[in-house]
């Protein structure tokens, strides 16, 4: 690794030039995975922020006998990211979607009693996405 023009020591070109290569395919490798591990995480996010509104509308129909619509009145914090819309709540049931903006088309939903299902929820009090 002698640069014999210059009489000094040093990496040419063409080492240099495939220490780049090595390293873009090292990143199209790894970029593909963190990406989908990221999706994973949001969609992950968008279960849990269900799965506790689902815990909050128990406890506020234990103390006031009615599900609701509104999440401030339900004391819900959700995740950063997390849209969530609740799209029913009577004193039979209630129902509620959530998607992440991380996540393209998908979306997650739970129904729970008499309350109409939101795509794709399909069986009461179990949070379904459409993946």
């Amino acid at each position: 690794m002698k640069n014999t023009t210059l009489g000094e020591p040093g990496f040419t070109l063409i080492e240099l030039l495939i220490v780049v290569v090595i390293i873009g395919i090292l990143a199209s490798i790894a970029i593909p995975k963190f990406t989908a591990v990221r999706e994973r995480a949001y969609l992950s996010a968008v279960k849990a922020d269900l799965r506790n509104l689902a815990n909050l509308q128990d406890v506020y129909y234990n103390e006031h006998y009615v599900y609701s619509t509104n999440a401030t009145d339900l004391d819900f914090t959700g995740t950063e990211g997390v849209a969530l819309t609740l799209s029913e709540g009577t004193n039979q049931g209630w129902s509620a979607s959530a998607s992440h903006a991380g996540l393209a088309a998908e979306s997650c939903a739970i129904f729970h009693g008499n309350a109409t299902p939101v795509t794709p929820a399909t069986v009461e009090s179990t949070v379904q996405c459409t993946r």
